[in-house]
């Protein structure tokens, strides 16, 4: 058993923790360990990362592994939000475009989950890594840009935010395995019972077979619900117009 990775409830404790002090010359820097925490994932998966094969890796020993990082939840805490540090926030700030940059914020969030199909499995954590938290900052400014306020910015952020990750899950899912044949058979057992799923065997399977298109339309769809309730635009940080929601 690896014993590096039996603490539990330890999720999220690497931003709360207080950073050690760096030797003058480190054998080893975080930056480091976490490129190949992420490149160890992405080529294996969330159950093949431990403590002990991430030193192997690395070409070094645990105790100098545990210099840098406490546990194995520090470690997937830490490769999560590097991730989030290719999804690119759009330049200048939220605009008076504020559907515009969401749309782009939305899109590259889900081309960096997509680029790295185990990051869907982690999104349960507590997610208060700098990187996660400026694309957070960008995505509820640009919702207050659109003039919302509490409780509809928070829903509205988290349906975004919903609909990005449940999108990058499903794709992420059918894709890990052979997914021509699961659609042949999805086909099939509809057909088969066209007279039980009239609509479904007219129209499924329920696998997406252009993922793109399909994820594009159902934000835009969201993206209509959300404008219909927003109050008129204002530049970020100005007063509000229009309107109160509810």
């Amino acid at each position: 058993m690896d014993t590096s990775d039996a603490g539990r409830g330890t999720a999220g404790n690497v931003w709360l923790r207080p950073s050690r002090a760096q030797r003058e010359t480190p054998p080893l820097s975080r930056d480091r360990i976490v490129a190949e925490a992420v490149a160890l994932l992405d080529e294996e998966g969330v159950g093949r990362l431990t403590m002990r094969r991430l030193a192997e890796r690395l070409g070094t020993g645990s105790t100098t592994l545990y210099w840098h990082v406490k546990t194995k939840d520090d470690v997937l805490d830490l490769a999560l939000d590097q991730i989030f540090d290719e999804v690119e926030i759009p330049h200048g700030g939220p605009s008076r475009h504020w559907r515009e940059d969401i749309t782009t914020l939305i899109t590259r969030w889900r081309s960096a989950l997509l680029g790295h199909p185990w990051s869907t499995t982690l999104l349960g954590r507590p997610l208060m890594g700098p990187n996660v938290l400026a694309r957070s900052e960008f995505l509820h400014a640009a919702l207050v840009t659109a003039g919302f306020t509490e409780p509809h910015l928070t829903a509205a952020a988290y349906g975004l935010s919903n609909y990005v990750i449940g999108s990058a899950l499903m794709q992420g899912t059918w894709q890990a395995g052979d997914e021509e044949p699961a659609r042949r058979a999805a086909q099939e057992h509809l057909q088969a019972q066209r007279d039980r799923y009239p609509t479904l065997a007219a129209h499924g399977p329920l696998i997406g077979n252009d993922w793109d298109t399909t994820f594009t339309l159902g934000l835009d769809y969201l993206l209509d619900g959300i404008q219909a309730r927003a109050t008129a635009p204002r530049p970020a940080g100005g007063s509000s117009g229009g309107r109160p929601l509810g």
